[in-house]
């Protein structure tokens, strides 16, 4: 069965940095495209940024600029790299593969 497991979110200043990690087992990890999206308190869950088999990547308005989403196929770990962090990027942040979400994990940006 296909597992996720989200990690690397914690509490960060405005404008700092954080990288978050989701690894993926049960499934041909490769193959498949990933994609991060994220759920704030009150608020529906939104789409933040994709990566292809190959590579290509597309983001949400509001993660353009300042989120880099990348893989590593051979660890079968997808990443985002999220800089100049703002107070409106307070979510708990989700992978997403073939419709298999992972428990998440949180984000708390606030000085």
């Amino acid at each position: 069965q296909v597992q996720l497991v989200e990690s690397g979110g914690g509490l960060e200043q405005p404008g700092g940095s954080l990288r978050l990690s989701c690894a993926a087992s049960g499934v041909i990890f490769s193959i498949y495209r990933m994609h991060w999206y994220r759920q704030a308190p009150g608020n529906q869950r939104e789409w933040v940024a994709t990566i292809t088999k190959g590579g290509s990547t597309v983001y949400a308005d509001s993660a353009k600029g300042r989120f880099t989403i990348s893989r590593d196929n051979a660890k079968n770990t997808v990443y985002l790299q999220m800089n100049s962090l703002k107070p409106e990027d307070t979510a708990v942040y989700y992978c997403n593969i073939l419709g298999h979400w992972g428990k998440g994990t949180l984000v708390t940006v606030s000085s």
